[in-house]
C-alpha cells in the first residue's frame, strides 16, 4: 500500500506519484481519494485528463464506481504547463494516452516543488508496454501497481484483455470492450485469438 511521505523542515520538494495497472483496477478511484485529501488539507489543485477520454463525462475525471471530480480535458501535455499557475499538487489521469513530451511536464514540475500524481494503463491490451508509462513509472519517486480481480478464475488480474474486434493500440472503453485476466487466463485468450 503507498505510504505517503511528505518533506518535513519546512522545505518545498516535488515528487511524481504513478498509479498504475489493468482496466477495473481501480487506478482512477485511487487517483481520486488522493485528491480528495489533498483538498481536504486545502491544498490547491489541477486536474488534467485526456481530451479523448469522455467515456463518462467531458468536464469531470469519473471512476468506474461512479466517483468524481471536475478535471480539465487537454490536447496534449504542453497544455498542462500553460495552465499550471503554481497549483501545489498535479493530477494526470489515463497517462498512457498522453504524448512523450509528459515526461518531461512532470519533471518540469516536481522540480518547481509540486506534488504530481498519475494514473494509467501500464498495459495495453496485448500486455505491452503503454506510451509514455514506462518512462513514467522510471523517474516516479513512488509506484503503486494495483489490481482487479479475473473474471475467468478470481485471481489477481494484471492484463487488461480486449473483447472488441478492433486491432488499434488506443480504443477506449469499458466493460463493454475490456475485461480484467490474470496471466495463465490472459495467455490462454491469446493463444484462442492466434
Amino acid at each position: 500500500m503507498f505510504l505517503e511521505q511528505f518533506p518535513g523542515n519546512g522545505r518545498m520538494n516535488g515528487w511524481i506519484e504513478v498509479v498504475c495497472g489493468s482496466m477495473f483496477s481501480g487506478k482512477t478511484e485511487e487517483l481520486i481519494r488522493r485528491l480528495k485529501r489533498a483538498q481536504f488539507a486545502n491544498q490547491k489543485l489541477l486536474l488534467f485528463k485526456p481530451i479523448i477520454d469522455d467515456r463518462y463525462s467531458e468536464e469531470n475525471v469519473v471512476s468506474h464506481q461512479g466517483s468524481s471530480l471536475k478535471a480539465i480535458a487537454v490536447n496534449d501535455s504542453r497544455e498542462i504547463l500553460q495552465i499550471w499557475t503554481n497549483e501545489m499538487v498535479v493530477a494526470i489521469d489515463e497517462a498512457q494516452f498522453f504524448d512523450e513530451g509528459i515526461v518531461e511536464a512532470c519533471n518540469i514540475l516536481a522540480s518547481k516543488g509540486v506534488r504530481v500524481i498519475l494514473a494509467g494503463l501500464d498495459m495495453d491490451y496485448l500486455g505491452e508496454p503503454f506510451g509514455p508509462m514506462p518512462k513514467l513509472l522510471a523517474i516516479a519517486e513512488y509506484v503503486t501497481k494495483v489490481h482487479a480481480i479475473c473474471v475467468s478464475c478470481g485471481n489477481l488480474a494484471q492484463f487488461s484483455h480486449r473483447t472488441a474486434i478492433e486491432k488499434e493500440q488506443v480504443l477506449v472503453g469499458a466493460t463493454e470492450k475490456y475485461k480484467p485476466l490474470c496471466r495463465t487466463c490472459f495467455n490462454i485468450n491469446q493463444l484462442e485469438i492466434k
